[in-house]
């Protein structure tokens, strides 16, 4: 029984050996060559950089689209240079993010409504709080799964917000 208990907040325990067990063709190689002609080919990564010289000196890109996956880095408020912009001003900061968040969607041909995650890390979480009714201009619709996460720092100390973002988007 307490083993059972264990087991019933540990679903992974049973998961793994099912996986190990489903992946293993040893047994049967007929189904190995019959199952390596029935898979689906894999989707070259599509990756785009919104400030390209910005991004390599700071070791990212901003979205990577596999077929309908799309993750976008953390946007944070930097001029095309990557210097931070609206300096202690983290209403000013939020706009900024949501914009060049909008622009890596458009790239995609996306829009927030398709958004399925979003993680916004920050500073200044009382603050952040204060300014999130923001959001509602943002998502429309609905709004995406996701967390926010007082930090004790950013990349920069004059950054006090960054947001990721997961979309899908049929092609």
């Amino acid at each position: 029984m307490r083993f059972l208990a264990y087991l019933s907040r540990n679903p992974l325990i049973l998961t793994v050996p099912l996986l190990v067990a489903s992946c293993n063709n040893a047994e049967h190689p007929e189904e190995s060559t019959e199952a390596k002609t029935q898979l689906t080919p894999v989707e070259e990564p599509e990756w785009f950089d919104l400030r390209p010289e910005a991004e390599k000196a700071y070791g990212y890109t901003h979205a990577v689209r596999i077929g309908t996956a799309i993750t976008i880095s953390g946007a944070v408020s930097m001029d095309d240079t990557g210097a931070p912009t609206a300096v202690g001003d983290l209403a000013q900061q939020l706009k900024n993010c949501y914009s060049d968040l909008d622009k890596v969607l458009k790239h995609y041909c996306c829009t927030f409504d398709d958004v399925v995650a979003e993680n916004v890390f920050t500073t200044h979480m009382a603050e952040f709080i204060k300014q999130s009714g923001y959001r509602n201009t943002i998502y429309t619709e609905r709004f995406p799964a996701g967390s926010w996460i007082e930090v004790k720092g950013l990349a920069l100390p004059e950054f006090l917000i960054e947001i990721e973002l997961e979309v899908h988007k049929a092609r």
